[in-house]
């Protein structure tokens, strides 16, 4: 893909009478950095030069639209598929043992998290894969916007990765993200004791067709799991850990606490005084009870 853009490169600048000095200039790069692009050697573009290409070439978004291929080659073999899978899923249910996934990560966050991977090459390589990483969230918010739940292994909230800011920002984005409907979140603390998927974590993909796939990933590993009853397996693991979480609004005041560190010792009640507290909280804002995993089931009112 590295070479096909390349050659779509050089292809529009013959035509428009550039060279590669003069594109160069247009684009705010050295003309070598033009010669490298055009014989994929070296870096491969980022997401603002491809844009700055398309603009000087009057690309009509070609170069915008070939880039996405073009960084997923960056990434091991392994993980490229599950992207593809992501980026069409209607639902995505994911435990997360040691980081806030992808799409809840705020840029500091993520480029903090991508900079200590064993896959990674170079600078250009971080902030390429910091910039899709961010382009990839944009679907959170569009009409075909996925169904999102999320339970984080109560290490998540501890580990202040970036530092105590960038950790703070990334819990208040936490917090932000759960007003959305679209989006729930729980945590997982460490009082549930052992799971299936300790040490690594799990996504659970439900496809447009219905079908679901299954991802399951390490440190420097990950699998992309299709078959059907290998699928179910993974689903019902999932949840389990759902229902062993906190509910929803007690993971909240959990990441609240954290983020105000002022959780740090304190108790963490026992599933049935959750699920009394949780009951209550629902009562007060609102009515309604409370189905396996916490999620609540609106009363039913008398028809009109």
């Amino acid at each position: 893909m590295a070479a096909l853009f390349g050659a779509r490169v050089r292809r529009l600048r013959l035509a428009a009478g550039l060279t590669q000095a003069e594109l160069g200039d247009r684009t705010h790069v050295v003309s070598t950095r033009i010669t490298q692009i055009e014989r994929a050697s070296g870096a491969k573009p980022t997401l603002e030069l491809a844009r700055a290409l398309d603009v000087a070439l009057g690309a009509d978004d070609l170069l915008v639209e070939l880039w996405p291929y073009v960084y997923r080659e960056t990434f091991p073999d392994w993980s490229r598929k599950f992207m593809e899978y992501s980026e069409r899923a209607m639902a995505i249910r994911q435990y997360a043992a040691h980081v806030v996934p992808g799409l809840l990560q705020t840029e500091a966050y993520a480029r903090a998290v991508l900079s200590v991977g064993r896959t990674l090459g170079s600078k250009e390589q971080l902030e390429e894969r910091v910039a899709a990483r961010m382009g990839r969230q944009g679907r959170l918010g569009a009409a075909d916007r996925p169904e999102l739940w999320v339970v984080l292994d109560e290490a998540v909230l501890r580990r202040p990765v970036g530092g105590p800011e960038v950790m703070r920002e990334q819990l208040e984005r936490l917090l932000d993200g759960v007003a959305e409907r679209h989006v729930t979140v729980q945590v997982l603390p460490f009082n549930q004791g052992e799971h299936d998927v300790m040490g690594g974590s799990l996504t659970v993909l439900t496809m447009p067709d219905d079908s679901e796939a299954a991802y399951t990933e390490g440190a420097h590993f990950g699998q992309l799991v299709e078959d059907p009853h290998e699928v179910r397996s993974f689903a019902l693991t999932y949840d389990r850990l759902r229902a062993a979480a906190l509910p929803p609004l007690m993971s909240l005041d959990m990441i609240r606490s954290v983020m105000e560190d002022s959780h740090r010792g304190a108790k963490v009640p026992s599933r049935s005084e959750r699920r009394r507290l949780a009951q209550e909280q629902l009562q007060q804002s609102g009515g309604g009870r409370l189905r396996g995993g916490g999620r609540q089931v609106p009363r039913r009112g008398p028809r009109p």
